[in-house]
Parts: structure tokens; C-alpha cells; sequence
């Protein structure tokens, strides 16, 4: 039985088994491999995908679960203008090091922005206190979702 959604803006079907891991399917499927393999218990966000406007852990999300669904990978983000903004303010505050959390990262940003374009500290550490970085200790992040917010003013 084929499992039909929209990944990254095209309809898509994949013929993998219901119960088969979303973040499996993508990567090895579909080649998407801004979508990291971390933990495989949906404690440290490396493999986080926006599923129908919220953000998930792919590991722990069925195939079968997406059917129907519109999913949003970083290479799917990452040609749009919301994504050049919260790039750009990234790079400004040097938010990125070793970059293996920064894919799941971004769209955690991307959901908070969207969930409120102006968000105060705090509900900018909620919002990515799913996605765990080894390296930047958070407060850069956080300085650049803040900046996001300021210059991409209107698009959220």
C-alpha cells in the first residue's frame, strides 16, 4: 500500500511498511539528510521536521501517521524567505559551530516565529527546548531568533 504526502511542497508516495520511522524514510528514501539521526528517542531534536505546521520528532512518528500530511524538511525550508532571514541572523551572532542541530534548530525558530513574530526570551527557550546543541550553549540562538524577529518583521 502506497502512503501518499507533501513533502516539501510535492505530493509524494513511499511504499515503505506504515510503521517504518518517518526520519528513515526521509533520509534514505527520499535522500534528506538535513534530517540527522541523534537519539532515536525524540529527546534531542536533530531529527525534527514541521508536520502540518508543528514541529516533530521524526523518529518517533509512523509513516503511517503522515498520510495525507504536509511535511517540511530544512531543504524544503531552506528556499524561502523566512529561512534567509533566520540564516543570515544565525550567521551574524556566529549561532552555528558544529552545525548537526542547526536543521532541526532553524525550523524549531521557524515555529516559534510563527507562532508569535515577536516571542520574549523565554518563549524562545521553550520553543527549542526540544532540540539540544552540544556546542553554543544556547544564548547565540537565542540572540539570533530574537534578530529574526526584528529584521523579517512582516513575514512571520
Amino acid at each position: 500500500m502506497m502512503i501518499e504526502f507533501t513533502l516539501n511542497g510535492q505530493t509524494v508516495e513511499s511504499a515503505a511498511k506504515a510503521n517504518t520511522r518517518l526520519l528513515d524514510v526521509l533520509r534514505h528514501e527520499f535522500p534528506l539528510t538535513g534530517v540527522k539521526c541523534g537519539c532515536k528517542e525524540g529527546e534531542c531534536g536533530a531529527c525534527s521536521v514541521i508536520l502540518d505546521g508543528k514541529l516533530v520528532n521524526s523518529c518517533m512518528i509512523a509513516l503511517g501517521f503522515v498520510a495525507g500530511g504536509n511535511i517540511t524538511t530544512i531543504e524544503g525550508y531552506r528556499e524561502t524567505e523566512r529561512f534567509a532571514v533566520l540564516d543570515k541572523a544565525y550567521a551574524a551572532v556566529s549561532a552555528v559551530q558544529c552545525g548537526f542541530c542547526i536543521p532541526g534548530m532553524i525550523l524549531a525558530s521557524e515555529c516559534i516565529l510563527a507562532k508569535n513574530p515577536n516571542p520574549s526570551e523565554g518563549e524562545i527557550r521553550d520553543g527549542i527546548s526540544g532540540n539540544l546543541c552540544r556546542c553554543t550553549g544556547y544564548n547565540a540562538i537565542v540572540e539570533a531568533i530574537h534578530i529574526a524577529a526584528r529584521e523579517g518583521k512582516g513575514l512571520w
